[in-house]
């Protein structure tokens, strides 16, 4: 984030009427790079962005903990979005060559239209800039790019461009060769970006239960992870993780530990920590039995027990937040 630019104009309009004293330093009002007032006046000006945009900017889509993970961490993963207009198929992509917005194929190559969620230039409402690019996919020509989008008053929402009960079907990629389509000619420098991008890239895959939504499980070396996007309100999860942490049911069974959660886009993700050795599809029972643990404590009222509060206190110093 960048500081706000100060406006000087109004200063240097009556700069002519002020006289220095000979031996007396002209004070200068503007914040000091890297000072502690600049980095207030960006945290106060962070603050008010993000009040003033939509705490969770998938809201209402059938695809919400997806999109979110797609969007916050999944490697490499596409999706067919259902647009309400239908001039075309757009692909909803993790990530795109160079981290851009949207491209459109080369018509002899298909003319397949995608957009990414995951931008290397984007504004303070994911949704905002979705929406942008897949209103402009849906117009572009073939061969055209999209670097980053620009929404502003004339951009439709994203329920008028994305159907929003449609399911989100995802496939998850094992690389990036998908990001180039059947018979295209491969430059030197394509090949090369995506052969770097395959070298870091974590293997990665969806849990698939039935009722069970977004639960994205990884492999980071020594250890793996269930990162578990949740669509309940925040402070409900966490009342209803901490309930089930003091019983001592919070884990996905026996090789697993629960790591701590993140908040993001509105939403609580419990992460788990988990032994690499096994396959990711072995934690689905787990994650069954936690889902009704969970439905259980979400299903309570009344206040948390000492121990129940001991435990959302011991919870919470877990918590990080993402922007």
């Amino acid at each position: 984030m960048t500081a706000p630019e100060c406006d000087v104009r109004g200063r240097a309009a009556r700069a002519h009427r002020i006289v220095v004293p000979v031996g007396r330093r002209q004070r200068h009002n503007e914040p000091k790079s890297g000072g502690n007032r600049q980095a207030k006046i960006a945290a106060r000006a962070a603050e008010r962005e993000e009040l003033s945009t939509e705490p969770r900017p998938f809201a209402g889509f059938a695809g919400e903990c997806d999109m979110v993970a797609m969007r916050e961490f999944v490697p490499s993963a596409t999706a067919r979005l259902t647009t309400t207009a239908e001039k075309r198929e757009i692909i909803l992509a993790t990530v795109l060559p160079g981290a851009i917005a949207g491209l459109v194929r080369d018509d002899e190559l298909g003319g397949e239209a995608m957009v990414g969620l995951q931008v290397q230039v984007h504004g303070p409402d994911p949704a905002a800039d979705l929406a942008y690019a897949v209103d402009w996919a849906s117009r572009a020509g073939g061969g055209e790019t999209l670097t980053s989008s620009h929404p502003d008053e004339s951009t439709p929402a994203l329920e008028d461009v994305v159907v929003a009960d449609a399911p989100l079907e995802i496939a998850v990629h094992g690389d990036f060769s998908w990001w180039l389509a059947e018979g295209a000619q491969v430059r030197p420098e394509i090949a090369q970006a995506i052969k770097n991008a395959n070298e870091v890239m974590m293997p990665s895959a969806r849990v698939a239960a039935d009722g069970i939504e977004a639960a994205w499980w990884v492999d980071a070396g020594e250890k793996a992870h269930v990162r578990w996007v949740r669509p309940e309100d925040e402070d409900a999860l966490f009342e209803a993780l901490a309930r089930v942490h003091s019983a001592g049911g919070l884990h996905l069974g026996e090789g697993s530990r629960f790591a701590g959660s993140f908040r993001t886009h509105g939403l609580l993700v419990p992460v788990f920590d988990l032994d690499p050795e096994m396959h990711h599809q072995e934690w689905a029972p787990g994650l069954l039995e936690l889902d009704a643990r969970l439905g259980e404590a979400l299903a309570k009222d009344g206040p948390l027990s000492s121990d129940e509060r001991a435990s959302r206190d011991g919870l919470r110093a877990r918590q990080v937040t993402l922007r």
